[in-house]
This record gives C-alpha cells, structure tokens and sequence, in this order.
C-alpha cells in the first residue's frame, strides 16, 4: 500500500493522556520535576483542596523556555537582568505546578500546603483561594495559543487531582481572570476552555 493511500484510510487517532498520580498525604505528583519553592506555608487547619485556578505566566512577559519562572519562585532570580523584572524586585510568589510550553510539569509546592499565587481573590462568595486551591501555571500569555502539549498533559494533571480530591468538580476550575477579576487577565482569551473540558470529559469516558 502506498503511503498516500495509507496516510488517507489510516483512522485519525487521538493522542493518550500521559499518566500522572499524586500520592496522597505527601501531595506530590509523579512524574514532574520537583523544584521546591521557600514561598509556601501550612494550609488552615482541615482544609484540603477544593479548587484548581489556572494561571499563565512568562518571564519576561512573551518570552518562553528561560528559566526565569523557575528563578522567580525559587527566589533565584536576577531582577538587573532584564528591565522588567524591576517592576516585580522582590516579589515572592509561588505556584503547585507549572506546565511548560513542551508539557513538562514541574512542581513547587506538595498540594497539601499553600502556595502564593492568587493573591487577592475571591470564588463564589469565598476569600482567600490560596487557603483551598490548587494553582497551575502554563507557560505562556494571554493573547498566545497554548501548544497541543499543554492541554494534554493539563488535562491529565486535572484527572489524577481530582482522584486525589474528588470533591473538586469541573465546576471548580477556574481562571485566575476569573478569582481576581479586573486585577489579572489570565489565562486570557487565548486559552480554549471547551478543550479542556472536552478533554476531561473524554478522559472520564474512558475510564469506564
């Protein structure tokens, strides 16, 4: 068979989720990278997870695969090496995860303990997400298409959080746009919400 006629009857496949697990207890999730960040404490006391806000972020703004991010939540970064990282000196701020344009996930945080990252914010009439999220960085920016590698490793990260705490709901995904509105913009209008959710949907069916 030629290739041509192949390439026209082979059925078009959609790529496996990768597998992720998070260890309950512990809040880690595997596989991932851990970079431990200082910029985190004790969740209140009895408050587990119940929600997952998504975040963009790129440092600096519109540049991608530096290791600048990781520099800002580890407290390492240079803030003479670029002019904008004067208008954030000093700034401490974390996140539980961050996916990489290429979809490497890397965690800062153990989901168990707060990390810094919603700031401000409010979800359904309740204050202080940091005490009962879970925050997720994709590297990227608000008027930039997220890679096909994001949305399929997020989606994945999603289902194994949500084994771990099955109380979080695909109702309890939210946008950090969506927690602080009118202080942030992301993930912006650049991310597809309905693949996500496509995604987690199907992922779900799959399971049975």
């Amino acid at each position: 068979m030629s290739e041509t006629l192949r390439n026209r009857t082979s059925p078009l496949r959609k790529p496996e989720l990768p597998s992720y697990a998070v260890s309950p207890g512990a809040g880690l999730i595997r596989p991932a990278t851990q970079c431990p960040s200082p910029n985190q404490d004790e969740r209140p006391s009895g408050v587990q997870p119940e929600l997952i806000i998504i975040h963009a972020i790129s440092l600096p703004p519109g540049e991608f695969g530096g290791s600048q991010v990781r520099e800002l939540f580890t407290n390492s970064l240079d803030w003479d090496a670029h002019p904008y990282f004067k208008e954030i000196r000093g700034l401490r701020v974390s996140a539980h995860l961050m996916i990489c344009r290429d979809g490497e996930l890397i965690q800062f945080v153990p989901f168990e303990r707060r990390a810094w990252h919603a700031g401000e914010s409010r979800f359904r009439g309740r204050s202080e997400c940091n005490d009962y999220s879970i925050g997720i960085e994709l590297e990227g920016e608000d008027e930039t298409p997220y890679t096909d590698e994001q949305y399929l490793h997020l989606t994945a990260v999603i289902e194994a959080i949500r084994e771990c705490y099955p109380h979080i709901s695909a109702r309890h995904i939210a946008g950090h746009c969506d927690v602080s509105p009118g202080r942030k913009s992301d993930p912006g209008p650049a991310f597809d919400w309905l693949r996500l959710y496509d995604g987690l949907c199907s992922g779900r069916r799959g399971e049975r």
